[in-house]
């Protein structure tokens, strides 16, 4: 049996959300609605008349579909290759995404994806440069 990447995991739960938070900026943009408004009514401006958490989610959600898809201008980067930064950025988005009405599924997929890197991370794992690659291992020469 092969052992669990879990840095390879934890990028598949990110992409579904960020694929879902993209489509929920695009519905919110339709029907706005906070998600909080059962609370308080003072975060209503944030979704109409102008479509500002809208608009946010829906660049969080590209910015992090490109990262982990990834694109070819990302793929050699340091920013690729950082479970570091994905541990700062991802609870950011989360709570972009958790405002929203229609990104609670998102926020809390992103959620998730924190926690399974976060277990990679505890556990040493390596992204590496190519994506969905392997680390290889380097045995000694016999001399």
């Amino acid at each position: 049996m092969g052992k669990l990447i879990k840095n390879h995991w934890a990028r598949l739960i990110v992409l579904t959300a960020a694929v879902y938070q993209i489509f929920a900026a695009i519905h919110g943009f339709f029907w706005p609605k906070v998600f909080w408004d059962f609370a308080t009514k003072n975060f209503d401006g944030a979704v109409k008349p102008v479509p500002i958490l809208q608009i946010i989610n829906l660049l969080f959600g590209i910015f992090i579909l490109a990262w982990e898809w990834p694109l070819g201008i990302v793929t050699h980067s340091i920013l690729h290759r950082s479970i570091e930064a994905r541990l700062v950025i991802y609870p950011m988005s989360a709570l972009v995404a958790l405002l929203l009405y229609q990104g609670t599924n998102a926020g809390l997929y992103y959620l998730i994806g924190v926690g399974v890197y976060f277990w990679a991370f505890s556990e040493g794992e390596i992204v590496c440069p190519v994506p969905w690659t392997l680390p290889r291992r380097y045995m000694a020469s016999k001399v």
